[in-house]
């Protein structure tokens, strides 16, 4: 899969050296995050998106993960391995430089790399400071070298093991348990980020293994991008079975799109990548991407007769209902905001990628009348129910205006009128609310109860959401708007807690409601705003001993504990405690538990909710077949 010249011209001179190792163990958000869940597992990513720059050079197809059994954790590839001899400018082995220094590798102007995806360079020196050890294997020039460290600095020379006919690179580190909050990786988590790169990167393979569990997983996808969006509408039914493909190169860009359109009526299905970095906040290439693909199909819809003169022209939001796309850009120098990549600053990528795609989508329309005018129609669906729904929002904002006050009637508000100190439980049935209402501390916590079930958005247009009356009132509340009116500022909670029953019908609820919020006001939870409250699901007493319970296993320690002669009151729903035991279990924020909802990978997300809330009833049935060994509470209703 080399070529000779990749292979002979990379030495030790490519490797340039910017700065030292500092400050990363005393400092470690700057460079990965977060010390939490999703900094932890950048650590991974940060290893094997160093692999795959190997790949993007053509010197590397096998990429490989291991989880072993005592938590730590292992990255190899057959790439080029690092060069180890002597660095000219630092005078040490130029493993040791790679893993010990930021900013030293082979992408910033060495030569050693045409496109690269990696952190800016930093990510072996950063995983290593942050591990607590870590073993350095490096297949180079038929040799294999080893090198031992402990929280980023070597516990020896690296030291040649023997001849090897294999080529590569190899590490394996545990992370420091000082530094991160939890150092326990999630196979699914992992799985998804090395599926997502097998699809960028065609023909390459990418395997997960979890040593304790025997759980495997393998990914090669040969069709790149267009399998990749026939994955994710996999449980969709779509317009057109053959997705929109095409791929170019300008300027020494390369740009690869596949679309596919099915028939849901979000907008949320647009991903872009760098580097084959998921680019989350979007940047200039998602800029250029939706700029052609509006242009064109307002073109086409002229041309074809489906706009009349008089009409207005589709809005971006029109031509991008119900749309898959992924659109990868690969180029020589990504210029990323902020040191987790979520958005490209390049800002000649924008009229490359615009024009690109122009061609591409002008092209497949011209060949493909029928499906250009399904889509077409689609989209002058979609607008016609967009000014519907405008006239919806008008109607609610007279009817505010006309009435004394703007907020919903149920709404039972706090006094403090600063958002960031202020949250609201939108809690399932008035019996629970009224509890609630009694129970709270009316200076910063406000309540709604929504009665019933709410709409599933996943169903439905915005104008058929705005009719929902619990829906209008959550938006009230809240104070956003919704959609393309949606403005964070305007949030009166900085906490949107969610509290449903602890039963089937209240991770319904819980689940529609979150449904509701990744669809159409997605700021929020990237805001980190939604909450989910965690309601006791025992009361268990012995004598005056009193104590709640959250969970089965936390209710087997407790009764190991105990004893048996005990009295064990099961909570069915919120409505059956009161308003102190509701604040000391629930809502008290020096008691209470509250999961806070995160949107770490938006792709898995888009897919879990097509899965959970769409149409289609066997991937429903196949999910939760395959999931229900890691439901703890499970409540059956006959």
């Amino acid at each position: 899969m080399a070529s000779s010249d990749h292979k002979t011209n990379y030495t030790e001179s490519n490797i340039q050296v910017l700065e030292g190792l500092e400050a990363v163990r005393k400092r470690p958000g700057m460079y990965i995050g977060s010390t939490g869940s999703q900094g932890l597992h950048h650590l991974v990513y940060e290893i094997v998106d160093n692999s795959i720059d190997e790949a993007l050079a053509g010197v590397c197809d096998r990429i490989e993960v291991t989880l072993y059994a005592d938590g730590r954790v292992g990255v190899r590839d057959n790439g080029r391995g690092i060069p180890n001899g002597i660095h000219p400018k630092v005078g040490l082995p130029t493993l040791e430089v790679v893993m010990t220094m930021l900013h030293a590798g082979g992408k910033f102007g060495g030569g050693g790399y045409k496109v690269s995806g990696g952190l800016h360079g930093v990510g072996l020196s950063v995983v290593n400071a942050l591990s607590e050890s870590l073993v350095a294997y490096d297949r180079y020039g038929g040799q294999l070298f080893v090198q031992e460290y402990e929280k980023g600095k070597p516990l020896g020379p690296m030291r040649p093991i023997g001849p090897e006919d294999a080529t590569g690179f190899e590490l394996v580190f545990r992370p420091d348990s000082t530094i991160f909050e939890d150092t326990q990786f999630h196979f699914e988590t992992l799985a998804n980020r090395l599926r997502e790169q097998a699809f960028l990167n065609a023909g390459v393979y990418l395997g997960l293994r979890d040593e304790a569990s025997g759980r495997e997983v393998r990914y090669q996808y040969d069709g790149g991008v267009v399998s990749f969006v026939q994955y994710l509408n996999l449980n969709r039914e779509v317009l057109h079975p053959k997705p929109i493909a095409f791929s170019a190169q300008r300027e020494g860009v390369s740009i690869d799109v596949a679309i596919q359109y099915n028939d849901t009526y979000t907008d949320t299905g647009l991903f872009t990548f760098a580097n084959t970095i998921h680019t989350a906040e979007g940047g200039t290439h998602e800029a250029g991407f939706k700029a052609a693909l509006t242009k064109v199909c307002n073109d086409f819809a002229r041309k074809y007769g489906l706009l009349k003169e008089q009409d207005s022209n589709l809005s971006g939001e029109d031509v991008r209902e119900g749309i898959t796309a992924i659109c990868s850009v690969k180029l020589p120098e990504p210029q990323f905001e902020g040191q987790t990549k979520t958005k490209l600053g390049n800002s000649e990528i924008r009229g490359i990628t615009e024009t690109i795609v122009s061609e591409g989508l002008s092209t497949f329309f011209e060949e493909n009348p029928a499906v250009a005018k399904r889509v077409l129609e689609k989209a002058i669906s979609a607008a016609r129910a967009r000014e519907a729904a405008r006239k919806a929002r008008e109607l609610v904002r007279r009817k505010n205006a006309l009435e004394s006050s703007t907020l919903p009637g149920k709404l039972t508000d706090c006094s403090s009128k600063d958002p960031s100190q202020s949250e609201v439980y939108l809690v399932e049935g008035d019996s629970a609310g009224g509890s609630a209402k009694q129970g709270r501390n009316r200076n910063f916590q406000a309540i709604l109860p929504l009665r019933g079930k709410i709409l599933n958005v996943e169903r439905a247009r915005l104008d058929r959401i705005l009719a929902n009356e619990e829906i209008r009132a959550m938006i009230t509340a809240i104070g956003t708007g919704i959609a393309s009116d949606f403005n964070l500022d305007n949030a009166r909670y900085h906490r949107i807690v969610i509290m449903t029953d602890a039963d089937v019908d209240g991770a319904h609820i819980r689940t529609l409601l979150l449904t509701f919020f990744y669809r159409y006001m997605t700021p929020l939870i990237e805001a980190g705003y939604i909450y989910i409250a965690q309601p006791p699901l025992y009361r268990v007493r012995k004598g005056k001993q009193q104590q709640y319970v959250y969970d089965e296993h936390a209710l087997e320690r407790l009764l190991d504990d105990w004893g048996h002669e005990v009295e064990i009151q099961r909570y069915k729903g919120l409505g059956e405690m009161d308003a102190e035991q509701l604040w000391t279990t629930t809502m008290d924020p020096e008691t209470r538990t509250l999961l806070q909802v995160t949107l770490d990978d938006a792709v898995q997300a888009d897919w879990i909710f097509t899965i959970l809330m769409g149409d289609r009833v066997e991937p429903r049935r196949d999910f939760i077949q395959e999931n229900a060994h890691e439901v703890r509470n499970l409540d059956t209703v006959g």
